[in-house]
Formats: C-alpha cells, structure tokens, sequence
C-alpha cells in the first residue's frame, strides 16, 4: 500500500462552506457481482456492524474530546453514499455528490485503505483549524475535520469501494449537513 492519499470536501479557501463528508461500505470487487440488479439488491442490505464500527468508532471519539453527542448509523446514508460511491468507481475522481449531506470524500493508491484510515485522514486537519477564527490556515484543508465535528451532524453513512485502477475510494455523508458559513462547528 503506497503511503499516499488524496481528500476533498467540496470547498476552496479557508471559510467554511456546505459540504464536506466521505462514505465507505465494503462490496465485493467481482464484476459479476456489481451488475446493475445485483447491485441494487446489495444497496438495500445492512452493512456489517463491524463496518459500521470502524466508521463510527474514529468519528466519534473525535467527537468525545470536544464534549460532543456521538454520531448514530444511518442506513439511508449508507445507501446513498454506497450509490455515490459506485458511480465513482470507474475514475476513482474525488467528484461531490452535491447532495444535501455533508461529505466526505477520500481517495488511497491501491486497494488496501480501511475506514479508520479515512477517518484519521480526516482528523488530522484539527491542527488546520483555527476556532477563534473559524478559519481553515493559509493554503490548508480543514473541513473534512469540521464536517466529523460539526455539533449539528447527528447521523453518518459510509461507503467503500475499490475502483477500477485498484485504487480505493471512501465516502461518509453527515445529516444534517455541516460547514455552513459563518457558524462554528462546535
């Protein structure tokens, strides 16, 4: 596994915009069984708790240190970002689903990122962001760490796929969404 990794969370500049959010659901990589009817059938299943767990254990102990209610697992939202994800399977491209979720969106070289790697991805912008200011530093990328940490984002669904080049893209969707302008997050 190459040590690299790209994110985005929909917004430029260091203000806090709307969207910022990334989902991962585990599905298998056999063609075969991304078939369009297949794959509908798949949308509707419950992700494995112990997915779930290695989505919201990161986010939510991100929340703890700030005094913050957990997030709680949405199955919508995992849907949805699964849905979203699969549409990016084929360009991996860190493309927003401009949905009115917050989303987070990350992008490993090869196959073998995991959920709390995003998340921790994620995480690390908390020393990018500046709370007096509300400000994201100079020519850095606060949001995804905003979005996991926005006091009004209740629920979380998330999605994992591999991509055609091998490659692994996540996303986690928040409702309500956070990152809206001129609020803080917490």
């Amino acid at each position: 596994m190459e040590a690299r990794a790209l994110f985005s969370c929909g917004a430029l500049g260091t203000f806090l915009l709307f969207f910022c959010s990334f989902p991962l659901l585990a599905l298998s990589d056999s063609a075969h069984e991304n078939s369009p009817k297949l794959l509908s059938r798949r949308l509707l299943t419950t992700t494995p708790r112990s997915i779930v767990k290695q989505y919201l254990v990161p986010h939510n102990l991100e929340r703890a240190k700030l005094g913050l209610p957990p997030l709680r697992w949405s199955k919508k939202l995992a849907n949805f970002a699964s849905s979203w994800a699969h549409q990016r399977q084929e360009d991996c491209a860190l493309i927003h689903s401009n949905s009115d979720y917050g989303e987070n969106l990350f992008w490993g070289s090869g196959k073998d990122w995991k959920a709390g790697d995003a998340v921790a991805t994620w995480a690390e912008e908390k020393g990018d962001y500046n709370y007096k200011t509300n400000t994201c530093a100079h020519n850095k990328d606060c949001l995804h760490y905003t979005q996991i940490v926005w006091r009004q984002s209740l629920k979380v669904g998330c999605a994992r796929v591999a991509c055609r080049s091998g490659d692994t893209f996540i996303t986690c969707n928040y409702d309500p969404h956070g990152n809206v302008i001129g609020q803080k997050p917490f």
